[in-house]
């Protein structure tokens, strides 16, 4: 077990070359290996590391930034060197390296600033893990972003990486500390607040001054890439959200068998605001998924899955979980979990987790009055019904299903009624 703990704190090093040279007929990008020079955790000797290690201790990887070229395929042309995030990182702009960062921890900074920039004119916080978003929310100050982000799921967010799109403050450096995280990422720190982040040393602090500038990387493409099994590689161009406004958004509306439906009921202004920040969410959430959001922030978020009702099911037991540590924690200080064993200890009053679950019953984890997002169409009414079973208000799909009519039938038939618009596009992530 011993040797299990050594490997995590171990820097594997990487055998990648310092540049990387892809050509495409004949256009030719050049990649620099990005490398930062820090005091190795053990002697203390100065050394060129690249990243710690890759998604596991015992894989090789490294980070590499775009330095020449540009791409420009049928009349589609890609991101210019110059416009580098992440694998432009430098010593200067880590104010705490804490443990030297490894794959996952930029990667899940990436993702963060892929959902960022779609939610540029509000302050927002997201907090991520394993390439998903834990917790995303909107606020009128920053700190109130970050605690309701937070709060939305204190449990995944242990260890978390935890994105700003506004310069960190005071308050909300005194929110975070209190926290245990991997990453913290904003375009600013202000005075005194690296201080006292520095308070939990094997964080890592970094200023990004781009993130300023993310809505701009809306209108980007770039080139993705992936590797198979048999060395093979699939490239594919990123996509581009095409919804902006709520203008975008399309009333549902189908025909069936000569029968046309569409839906009764049309988004309130808050809806519309909310599936528009869902939707921006949603480009950041591994597919399958379904999320839920209210009043600007992340209720229940369900990934991954390989059907679709399942995962609105999943992210509506999320939320029920979330909800209760929520409450638990606002009232008692301690997570849901702690009070439970506790009060199977006798140390807790049972009564009193007893009413913390009659509550989160009532109120159904948060869900009533939440609008449904999902990243691609519902083949079935089954998926819409699980959203409105638990009291969602309007929901947002791609639209284009065979069944779309049944789709709208439920909303219909449900009462209050639900509204539904389309999208037109589908945001499935691999």
């Amino acid at each position: 077990m011993a040797e299990l703990k050594d490997m995590y704190k171990t820097i594997t090093g990487d055998t990648f070359p310092l540049e990387m040279v892809i050509s495409f007929g004949k256009q030719r990008l050049v990649y620099k290996k990005r490398t930062w020079t820090f005091p190795d955790e053990k002697t203390g000797v100065p050394c060129i590391k690249s990243l710690r290690y890759g998604e596991n201790p015992d894989q090789q990887a490294a980070i590499y930034e775009l330095k020449e070229g540009n791409l420009n395929i049928s009349g589609v042309e890609f991101i210019h060197p110059g416009e580098a995030l992440v694998s432009a990182i430098t010593e200067a702009d880590m104010l705490q390296v804490g443990k030297h960062p490894g794959k996952t921890n930029l990667t899940d900074l990436d993702n963060a600033l892929n959902i960022l920039k779609h939610l540029m004119e509000k302050p927002v916080a997201a907090i991520m893990k394993h390439n998903n978003p834990c917790g995303v929310a909107n606020g009128g100050t920053i700190a109130e972003a970050y605690e309701r982000a937070n709060m939305a799921d204190r449990i995944a967010a242990f260890g978390g990486c935890l994105a700003l799109n506004r310069p960190m403050d005071v308050q909300t450096a005194e929110l975070v500390s209190a926290n245990y995280l991997e990453l913290v990422a904003a375009p600013e720190f202000e005075e005194r607040t690296v201080e006292i982040l520095s308070k939990r040393k094997n964080l890592r602090i970094v200023r990004l001054k781009k993130i300023e500038e993310l809505a701009k990387y809306r209108d980007f493409r770039h080139l993705e890439f992936k590797s198979l099994i048999d060395g093979g590689i699939v490239l594919q161009q990123s996509q581009k959200n095409k919804i902006r406004t709520k203008e975008d958004f399309i009333p549902a509306r189908t025909t069936f068998k000569g029968k046309e439906y569409s839906i009764d009921r049309l988004p309130t202004d808050r809806e519309y605001e909310d599936m528009l920040f869902g939707w921006h969410v949603e480009t950041g959430v591994t597919s399958n998924s379904v999320i839920y959001v209210k009043d600007g922030v992340t209720v229940g978020i369900g990934t991954g899955e390989q059907d679709r009702v399942g995962v609105a099911e999943i992210a509506a037991f999320k939320a029920y979980v979330k909800y209760s540590d929520a409450l638990c924690f606002k009232k008692y200080g301690i997570p849901y979990k702690t009070f439970e064993l506790e009060a199977e200890q006798g140390k807790k009053d049972a009564g009193l987790l007893r009413e913390i679950d009659d509550e989160t019953r009532r109120n159904k984890g948060g869900l009533i009055g939440s609008v449904m997002i999902s990243d691609a169409f519902f083949p079935f009414r089954d998926g819409v019904d699980a959203g409105i079973k638990e009291g969602v208000s309007a929901i947002v799909h791609a639209g284009g299903s065979e069944r779309d009519f049944e789709s709208i039938e439920a909303c219909n038939e449900a009462n209050p009624k639900v509204a539904m618009v389309f999208t037109g596009q589908r945001l499935f992530k691999h």
